[in-house]
């Protein structure tokens, strides 16, 4: 392969990486700060309420799920100022706690498992932040859609940059050669 075939390459490489870095540039930008965002959650609790600590670990002390269930929903209905359908438990025993997430609202109850009173009414900014990372804010296919892009796009730029970066020096190489 002679250096002007590999000059061309360079060319046409270069305007795929422009054209395909500045259609994704938005959407990278969206999912790096969000990721950045998520990367945190943890550690600031505006992000995720902070984990309580229940009574007790033993399970065998706890109370019903239906209990759990029952003052949760009376706790988030308490702040919100109406129902709202419990989505998912989340049971942490080694903090003797359970998590009730709701459908709506992105709230949380942290829930004693052992006396089954409300610890904590918050709301996860986490989980709308990553419904947001992921494309699944608008719906699972746009998810699906918008993760293989980036995905997609992501590798296609890191290979592409890859020849930007080394092609010129085979180019080099070959006219001093």
């Amino acid at each position: 392969m002679n250096y002007r075939k590999i000059v061309d390459s360079l060319r046409q490489f270069r305007t795929w990486h422009r054209f395909l870095g500045t259609g994704l540039g938005l959407f990278m930008f969206i999912t790096a700060s969000t990721g950045i965002l998520l990367g945190w959650k943890k550690n600031v609790d505006i992000l995720q309420p902070p984990e309580h600590k229940g009574t007790s670990t033993d399970l065998t002390q706890w109370v019903s799920i239906e209990s759990i269930v029952q003052s949760a929903s009376h706790a988030v209905d308490s702040v919100v100022g109406r129902s709202i359908d419990v989505d998912k438990l989340d049971v942490r025993p080694s903090k003797g706690i359970i998590k009730v997430l709701f459908k709506e609202g992105y709230w949380e109850v942290q829930v004693d498992g052992t006396t089954g009173k409300s610890l904590s009414v918050m709301q996860r900014h986490s989980d709308w932040i990553e419904h947001i990372h992921d494309g699944s804010i608008i719906s699972d296919f746009v998810k699906l859609t918008y993760t293989n892009l980036l995905g997609w796009g992501l590798l296609i730029l890191t290979l592409s940059g890859f020849w930007l970066w080394y092609g010129p020096k085979v180019v080099k190489k070959m006219k001093t050669s």
